[in-house]
């Protein structure tokens, strides 16, 4: 804190940086992710971002004045010619806790909350379309046979929608699909539809809050908590968004109700690709895909639903 009482360039540098973050948030505001601005949800302490308190932000405020009144005089004159360049921001709040579901999931949303009512429901599936597929029949992604194959004997619902977020998920459960049933266990995979407007950080406290909804809607039961799947190409940046995503939502992880559990190496190859038989898109488990899935979750998946 010591470099914020000088009146530095340090100061600046700082300053211009938060703008930048908050300029770039503030893009495309409503749409599939919903607005940038209102009440985020809660979030565990493990996956939360650090934010500024009230008195930090006061702090550099001060600073950044301080060093404004001593700064040479091509620094004041970009001050003046420019409002608002050189000033401290705050973080905004974070999208992906902020509950959201865009108007064409309603129809999906709606169905699901029927099944919700109705009630005895043993095991939850949870998440967007790579969730959504194990109910296609048939298909290039059909992951009904082998949802069938290894839990057709359990009461299962399926509420995954195809091209949802953490936001809409969290939406989901706070407006009924998280309501009238008592799960023993829940399968969740989502955050891979956020990579294409949030941070890694972001994306992870988005899953956080949806683990915190769960927990909160089904107190008795236990998450099987997914790290977000591979993607793409070996090279493609989305790959180490991803595995940063991976390496904070693992804190989530509490050896109780939370258990996560990193599948993703067994889509791919010895080059780190995924094969056009696993998913044929690089994105969506084919039925070949499924058969991986199933296999690798069906001994953790029996053990919390003990």
């Amino acid at each position: 804190m010591k470099s914020l009482n000088r009146p530095t360039s340090y100061a600046l540098i700082i300053s211009l940086g938060i703008l930048f973050f908050a300029g770039f948030a503030g893009t495309a505001a409503f749409g599939q992710f919903g607005p940038v601005e209102g009440t985020p949800s809660p979030v565990p302490k493990a996956v939360a971002i650090a934010r500024p308190t009230a008195e930090e932000v006061q702090l550099a405020e001060r600073s950044l004045a301080k060093f404004l009144e001593s700064a040479d005089s091509a620094i004041k004159e970009i001050n003046q010619k420019y409002p608002g360049l050189i000033s401290v921001r705050v973080p905004p709040v974070n999208s992906a806790t902020i509950p959201f579901l865009a108007p064409y999931f309603q129809t999906k949303f709606q169905a699901n909350v029927e099944v919700a009512k109705k009630g005895d429901i043993d095991l939850l599936f949870m998440g967007d379309s790579i969730t959504d597929f194990w109910r296609n029949p048939d298909g290039p992604y059909a992951g009904k046979p082998v949802l069938d194959k290894y839990w057709g004997n359990l009461k299962v619902a399926n509420f995954g929608i195809a091209g949802d977020t953490t936001q809409g998920v969290i939406y989901r459960l706070q407006h009924g699909e998280g309501q009238g049933f008592s799960p023993k266990a829940v399968m969740l995979m989502i955050g891979t539809n956020n990579t294409g407007r949030n941070s890694a950080a972001e994306i992870a406290e988005g899953i956080g809050a949806v683990v915190f909804e769960l927990q909160k809607d089904f107190p008795k039961a236990k998450i099987l908590l997914l790290a977000v799947f591979p993607r793409s190409t070996a090279k493609d940046p989305v790959r180490a968004t991803i595995t940063e995503i991976n390496n904070i939502i693992a804190k989530l992880d509490d050896g109780d109700r939370v258990k996560y559990l990193d599948i993703g190496s067994k889509f791919l190859d010895a080059d780190g690709n995924i094969a056009k038989d696993v998913m044929s898109d690089a994105l969506h488990p084919t039925t070949k895909g499924y058969e991986i899935w199933a296999e690798a979750v069906k001994e953790p998946l029996a053990n919390l639903m003990k």
